[in-house]
């Protein structure tokens, strides 16, 4: 690769599910291949940024709290270290908007899908589904990882 070539920049949106889990290593396995920077997304909210129809969240949880918990999520995938070129980002805000705004300049972006039922996914909206829609790249939606054993 010559140096002024731009490296590909893959963003995967990571929130502790095992479909995020997927997407990660899906992710990571893309960025390798075409030589990618890979750059994980964690997106946390605050109860008063949710409002009534949010998920519930822990009143005294904390930017601290969102730092641990993405470092835990990041550790359940890459328990020993982090690929070459590895970019951690903690966002807060709304998920879909978050990534939707970290798509703009990527080559790919890629997310889990959580198998809502339809009535969840007519309430609360899809994070997959809104980044399929109006992210400004390609958008892959990485379902979770069935268990080898069954």
């Amino acid at each position: 690769m010559q140096p002024s070539e731009a490296v590909p920049r893959v963003v995967v949106g990571v929130d502790g599910s095992p479909s995020s889990y997927a997407a990660l290593r899906w992710a990571d396995r893309y960025a390798r291949t075409v030589g990618g920077a890979l750059e994980a997304i964690h997106v946390w909210d605050t109860p008063s940024a949710t409002g009534f129809s949010g998920p519930a969240i822990d009143p005294d949880f904390d930017l601290q709290q969102a730092r641990d918990r993405f470092a835990e999520e990041l550790g359940a995938v890459f328990p020993d270290e982090r690929p070459p070129g590895f970019k951690e980002v903690l966002v807060e805000g709304d998920p879909s908007e978050a990534l939707i705004r970290a798509s703009e300049g990527a080559d790919i972006l890629v997310v889990g899908r959580r198998g809502r039922g339809a009535f969840a996914r007519a309430m609360l909206g899809s994070v997959s589904q809104r980044c399929a829609q109006h992210a400004a790249c390609p958008v892959v939606v990485v379902r979770q990882e069935r268990d080898p054993v069954h």
